[in-house]
């Protein structure tokens, strides 16, 4: 846990400086759309249960989170033009890496959910996500790198998540928790910048690696990501669904 959080200071501090130029670039376009700040603080959960402030470049339009549901596709009229472009490029996320540096977050972990409509809902078993501390990128950040175009003219987006993302995408985010390592900090890390440039590439690399940590073939399947993705239930949620 140590060489973990040194780990990220370490990392996010230098990450911080580097990336503050396209932060304040991205902001001063945010806020010249609508004189509105160009910065979003928004209520998550984080380890053991705790709510925390995530801050992140606004993309929504101002008080957009409280005009619709909590999943956002990339046909969300809520959406500005900056924003979804701010969003493809997951520029939106690099304020962030303050939210590591404070200890909020870590670089590597699963993503930070709402409470209501996310973590109220979860079942016993993806409750095990707040067992460590959330994080900017996961194994299922980069599967699901392109979630809002999933959702994308969806009639109910929310719905669409429960279904086809949130199954596979907490699958994946539970067997990072579950094998958790410094290397594999690393490897995530690396494939995350990776991602940017190419995310086949980066995909077959994630692939690799839930092929070494699991046995589920489809899993590994999802995480390639050549296939449409198929409805399931959330993990737990057949021993939820028996127990009615």
């Amino acid at each position: 846990m140590i060489a973990k959080r040194v780990f990220d200071f370490m990392f996010a501090l230098p990450g911080l400086i580097l990336v503050s130029p396209i932060i304040l670039i991205a902001a001063l376009l945010v806020l010249k759309q609508d004189g509105r700040s160009p910065f979003y603080r928004g209520l998550r959960v984080g380890l053991g249960g705790r709510d925390f402030r995530m801050i992140k470049l606004r993309t929504m339009v101002a008080d957009g989170e409280r005009l619709g549901g909590s999943s956002t596709a990339l046909s969300d009229p809520r959406l500005t033009p900056i924003g979804a472009t701010l969003r493809r490029f997951k520029i939106d996320e690099l304020p962030q890496l303050w939210n590591v540096l404070v200890g909020d977050m870590s670089l590597v972990g699963p993503r930070p959910n709402v409470r209501r409509g996310g973590v109220d809902r979860h079942t016993p078993e993806e409750l095990r996500l707040l067992s460590v501390r959330p994080g900017i990128t996961d194994l299922a950040s980069i599967v699901f790198w392109d979630e809002g175009e999933i959702l994308k003219d969806s009639a109910d987006p929310d719905a669409l998540y429960d279904w086809v993302i949130r199954p596979w995408k907490n699958r994946l985010a539970l067997l990072l928790v579950d094998n958790r390592s410094f290397m594999l900090d690393l490897r995530l890390t690396w494939l995350t910048l990776l991602a940017i440039v190419s995310r086949a590439a980066a995909l077959r690399r994630v692939a690799r690696i839930v092929a070494t940590l699991s046995t589920d073939e489809q899993l590994r399947r999802i995480a390639l990501r050549n296939e449409p993705l198929p409805r399931g239930l959330p993990p737990g949620g057949a021993a939820q669904l028996a127990t009615r």
